[in-house]
């Protein structure tokens, strides 16, 4: 069975759980594969850690990360205590075991509450892999990080935060015609055995992100260009940083449908990188044409 294989079935089990969810599970496929982080927004209550939670049990050998932030977290809490042997002979060194800087999926629950005690390291976290902490600097394994939040930052200081995660999704309630089935998924969920999860491990997850950058992209360049210069000009910003890095999305599409070069139906996942709940149906309008 190949990588890709292995991924698709571990997306086609946590939806099965998860009925009405189908987009959100694909968007984090999508960002596993692209090395790209994900936001979801949206009210308690509609799965939003249950959802990262189920696919981080199907990431075999992979030490896995939650958290929920409060105003008042600490760095101890996310990135571990100081070594108090190490720091008896003046060595300021982190036991990270059993946190963040060792975790292969990272799930970080209302990360706006994000204080300053913790933000810098938090963004270099999330954008660079890296966790430094004075003299102290490591290579973060992350395949992922996930947040979630009721809310959409009020805070100047927090959008860089928003900034960090390319895909935004939002996860709302369920269609009221799907509750039966919701029912039903839910329950045949708490009877499932453990062992029936299909599981992929992590250096085969870096083999697709690393599959993903050998994706030719040239059959759609033309059209992503223009789709740039068409989302610029209705006040969607597009840096130039974050227009290459949206390419790894459209390559992550490709790789996981089968294909060795992307075609017009993998900019699908562009609908998500808004900023604002009201772009949410500008940018779908403007996929939409395509």
């Amino acid at each position: 069975m190949t990588n890709i294989d292995k991924l698709n079935n571990v997306l086609a089990y946590v939806k099965a759980a998860f009925v009405g969810k189908n987009t959100i599970v694909d968007l984090l496929g999508i960002g596993l594969v692209a090395r790209e982080n994900v936001f979801l927004l949206g009210p308690p209550g509609t799965a939003k850690s249950a959802l990262v939670r189920h696919l981080s049990t199907c990431i075999e050998d992979g030490r896995n990360f939650e958290y929920l932030l409060t105003r008042f977290t600490e760095p101890n809490e996310i990135f571990g205590p100081f070594d108090i042997r190490r720091l008896r002979d003046g060595e300021l060194v982190t036991n990270t075991e059993g946190m963040m800087p060792e975790a292969a999926l990272v799930f970080l629950d209302e990360i706006f509450n994000a204080n300053s005690a913790i933000l810098n390291s938090l963004l270099m976290a999330l954008n660079e892999r890296i966790f430094r902490r004075g003299k102290e600097t490591r290579q973060l394994p992350a395949l992922m990080f996930v947040s979630a939040s009721n809310l959409l930052p009020e805070d100047e200081a927090l959008h860089a935060l928003l900034d960090r995660f390319l895909i935004r999704v939002r996860c709302d309630y369920v269609d009221p015609d799907l509750l039966s089935e919701v029912l039903l998924a839910g329950w045949d969920f708490e009877r499932r055995s453990h062992d029936e999860r299909p599981v992929i491990r992590p250096e085969e997850i870096r083999e697709l992100q690393a599959a993903c950058r050998g994706i030719d992209l040239s059959g759609i360049r033309k059209i992503f260009v223009d789709l740039v210069h068409t989302l610029r000009s209705t006040g969607i910003k597009v840096s130039d940083r974050r227009a290459v890095k949206l390419q790894s999305l459209i390559a992550a599409s490709a790789l996981l449908s089968g294909r060795n070069a992307a075609v017009l139906s993998d900019l699908w996942v562009l609908r998500y990188i808004w900023d604002t709940e009201e772009q949410v149906a500008i940018l779908g309008g403007i996929i939409d044409k395509l």
